[in-house]
Parts: C-alpha cells; structure tokens; sequence
C-alpha cells in the first residue's frame, strides 16, 4: 500500500543524481550476471591509503567514538586552516573552517546559510548534477549560464556580468570541474574575481579536485586571488578525491567567521557533527606522508591518456583533453538520428541507454549537467576496465 502522506513541494521538485541512479542500474545488471563496464561514478577505485586506516582504528581503540562539536574537531579545523595557509598562502583560523559529511553536505550547508526563496544562484554549465537542486531546495533559482567547448566550457567575466539580476546573490564556481575536467588558469580567475569584486556577488568556490591536475593545467585557490575576495568566497574541499576517501564522507569549507558560524548552526541542527572516526582519519590523511596522493594523481594521468587517445579515434566523437579531475566529457551529437543498439538515438539519454543495454557501458547524459549532446565517462577505475569498455562503446558506435 502506498502512503497517504502528502509529498512536499519541495521533495517532489527534486530530482535523484544522474550519476548515483546510473551507478544503481548498473549495479541491478551486475547483478543479474552481465559483465558491466560501469564509467558512471566519481570515485576514485584506490582503497584507502593504509595510514589512514590505521589512524581510524587507533581512535576507536582510544574511544574517540562519541559526539564531537558541530562544526567538527578543533584540531582539525586547525590543520585545514594550517593546510591553506601552508599550500595556498590563504590565511585563516580554525573557526574559519567547518568539517561536514562530505563536500555535498558542506555545499548545501553554504546554500543554506547564504540564499533563500527568491535569490538566484549563477551555475555556469556544464555544472554537477546536484548543484542546481541542492540551490533550489533553499528556494532560490538556479540561473544557469552556458558555456561551450569553443571556450574550454569556461564562464567569461561578460557572460558573468550578463547574467546578473536584482536577486543575484551566490555564484558556484568548480574548477577543476566536474563534469568537463576543465581547469581555469589564474588569470581566466583574476579576471572573473575582478568582475565579482564589481557587484556584491558572494561565491561559493568548489575546489574538490584541486589535487588532480594534469599537464601544464594548476589549480588555483579563489579566495586567494585579489584583496577583499576571501571576505566574500567559501572554499569547499575535502578527502573524497585526493584520498580515495568517498565513504569517509568528510568535507568541508573555509570562508568567513560568521558565515561559517551560521554554517555550524545550521549543521548542529541537521546532523549533530560528522562522524568522530572519519574525522581522526582526515587528520591523518592531512598530516601524514602524502606520496600516496601523487601515486593516485600519476596513474589518474596515465588512465586519461589512455581515455583521450581512444575516444579521439572513434568515429562521431570529439572529446576535449581535460586538464583535471577524472571525466572525459565528449561530443556523441554526430550519432543522433543513428540507430544503435536496436534503438533510434536522439538525446544524449537514449545513447547512455542503449551503450548501457546494448554494449553494457554505462556513462552518464550531458543532458544531466546541463549539456546535451555529450556524455560524461569517469575514467576513476582500472586500465583493464577502461580498455574493456572502450572496446565495447567502440563496436557500438560502428553500429
């Protein structure tokens, strides 16, 4: 029997996570016995590096299993503070920093303590899924700005002052980004955080990939970039990416004390405070030998030139080199009107469904992050995985 509980307006408005729901349907498949190439999720495959383990263990042999303060342990809110001074140049304190359960979970807590019904929120796309939703569930309106490959799916100052209005309140910028791997330079940024210093735009800077860079590209730190700009900036980060720590759900943002106050209240109230062990393990995890990180960093390189190289040879598909994160996001539009896989292809949606069923690669739809006509391929699993499946998609695409 189903529920006579009405749905709120708001639970019914949003939508589940392209990727979380392909990474589902591929795990139902696995299931029945089919061999899947699963290309869907943003996680890295490396377990945990040993030291981190080990650092979680000894706190609960220690009895740190108990409620910690809502905005997470100071010690180490001060080694995430100590972090940017030390990587970025980025001065901060402790009660500058609030630890959540996850970067998504720091993400909506930032939404929640700076917009509300009515405000509209700057996402430049291609955008991750759960940006526009997690801006709507506080009431605000997503106001979506495209970018193209032309322009390396880069917002430019013009299109950020175009898309100014009366209740512009938050921009959310990702870089490097997820889903096109894009990485802006410095001065792309300067240029940007000049245009924003103009208004009273306050902006939420997720910087999740900052440690999986390729090639020339170099992750830069927004709040570092001009005077002034930090006192309006929230920097979110976290151990999911740069530690293979995805089930750890630790994350977190730095951005001003009574910002991130209003954060911790907020957070005290939904949540309590992050979990005491993970938070013993991110602080080792910063604190420890981190030639682990550069060992991930290297192989995530050697996988996307093994990605590039491929998808650039397959017919139909024009696939920009990404400069950070770990996604290919290609062009597969030369293929709408095709048939493929017993199905006729008009959307990027009908593609990832018929690659799925058909040659069981399973990606994700561009039209999921605002950008149809592409699809996104995470290249976070295994050469064999990723030669296995390109093979796959290879056969599909000759039809």
């Amino acid at each position: 029997m189903d529920t006579v509980i009405p749905i709120s307006k708001m639970a019914s408005a949003v939508q589940p996570s392209a990727t979380l729901a392909a990474g589902a349907k591929a795990r139902q498949l696995k299931a029945e016995g089919l061999q899947v190439f699963d290309f869907s999720l943003g996680e890295p495959d490396f377990p945990t590096p040993e030291h981190i383990c080990r650092a979680a263990v000894k706190a609960m042999q220690l009895g740190h299993t108990h409620y910690t303060p809502a905005s997470g342990l100071p010690e180490l809110r001060q080694e995430i503070a100590r972090w940017y001074e030390k990587t970025y140049g980025l001065s901060c304190t402790a009660e500058q920093v609030i630890v959540s359960n996850g970067a998504k979970h720091s993400i909506h807590n930032t939404l929640a303590a700076t917009v509300g019904p009515g405000d509209e929120v700057i996402i430049p796309t291609p955008y991750w899924v759960s940006y526009s939703d997690l801006a709507e569930m506080t009431g605000a309106k997503a106001a979506l700005v495209r970018t193209t490959h032309e322009s390396g799916f880069k917002m430019t100052p013009a299109q950020l002052r175009g898309a100014l209005g009366p209740r512009s309140r938050l921009l959310m910028l990702n870089s490097p980004c997820n889903p096109t791997g894009t990485v802006y330079t410095r001065r792309e940024l300067e240029a940007l955080a000049d245009a924003i210093l103009a208004t009273d735009l306050a902006v939420l800077s997720d910087e999740i990939y900052e440690q999986l860079v390729f090639g020339e590209a170099q992750a830069t730190c927004f709040a570092t970039l001009r005077p002034g700009l930090a006192q309006r900036t929230i920097t979110i980060s976290g151990c999911s990416k740069t530690y293979a720590m995805t089930g750890w759900r630790m994350g977190w943002a730095v951005g001003p004390p009574a910002i991130i106050r209003a954060m911790g209240n907020v957070q005290s109230q939904q949540t309590g405070c992050p979990s005491s062990i993970s938070q013993h393990a991110a602080l080792a995890a910063l604190q420890g030998d981190q030639s682990c990180v550069e060992k991930m960093r290297q192989e995530f390189d050697a996988r996307r030139e093994l990605v590039c190289r491929r998808l650039g040879a397959m017919p139909g598909v024009i696939c920009p080199v990404p400069g950070g994160a770990f996604y290919a996001f290609f062009n597969i539009s030369a293929h709408f009107g095709r048939t493929l896989g017993g199905k006729k292809i008009t959307d990027s949606a009908g593609f990832c469904q018929a690659a799925l069923e058909s040659a069981h690669v399973n990606l994700v739809a561009g039209s999921a992050f605002g950008a149809e006509g592409y699809v996104r391929l995470s290249f976070a699993v295994s050469r064999e995985q990723l030669t296995g499946g390109l093979d796959r998609l290879e056969v599909f695409l000759k039809g």
